[in-house]
């Protein structure tokens, strides 16, 4: 695929199966993220690769018992919300049951934290397009990245001091009729564009 239509036909999988992503495809998915831009070349994005389903197992029980001690309220942002009720009912999954999870952690106080995570990310779910399989932002550990019980669980995992996880992804192939990620390039509604002067 073009470029473009690479960026058109990315879509979020929500349903994995559980076929693992083979070494050569992870490390391509890796490295479209290490090479993100960053503030300043800072190259500050540390990523935590999971495969392991124990760990995988555990992550899914902190989150889904952590979300379920908050409490709703009028304004909580509506997929919070959905996270909150789902755990309140034991049943939350939140990495849809894909067999990696890319943990993006960076400096805390570090201006370019979440924008450099960003970047990292919008790289490896274009990367994961090409090579055919699936891909979703997750934003479940950000909102517990003040939780002392997950903060405790990711330092086993390899994140250091001084820094706290902003952006994951889940990854694996789409449990789909094809086998492959749905691409369909949909109208753009919203984000509007303002020009200013002529080439």
């Amino acid at each position: 695929m073009d470029a473009l239509t690479l960026i058109k036909t990315r879509h979020s999988t929500r349903k994995f199966t559980d076929k693992p992503v083979e070494k050569e495809k992870l490390e391509q998915v890796i490295e479209a993220g290490r090479f993100a831009p960053s503030g300043g070349n800072n190259q500050t994005t540390h990523f935590i690769v999971i495969q392991d389903k124990a760990v995988l197992s555990e992550l899914v029980r902190i989150t889904r018992e952590e979300f379920a001690k908050m409490d709703l309220k009028p304004d909580t942002y509506a997929s919070l919300a959905t996270s909150i009720k789902l755990s309140k009912k034991g049943t939350y999954v939140f990495h849809y049951n894909a067999p990696v999870l890319i943990l993006t952690a960076n400096r805390i106080g570090y201006d370019n934290n979440m924008a450099d995570c960003s970047c990292a990310v919008e790289n490896m779910m274009l990367m994961a397009n090409a090579l055919d399989l699936g891909s979703c932002w997750i934003n479940q550990i950000n909102w517990l990245n003040s939780n002392p019980v997950m903060v405790a669980f990711l330092k086993t995992l390899g994140m250091r001091d001084g820094e706290t996880v902003y952006v994951s992804m889940a990854l694996g192939y789409p449990d789909s009729p094809d086998g492959l990620p749905l691409r369909r390039v949909v109208e753009r509604k919203g984000n509007p564009v303002t020009y200013v002067g002529e080439a």
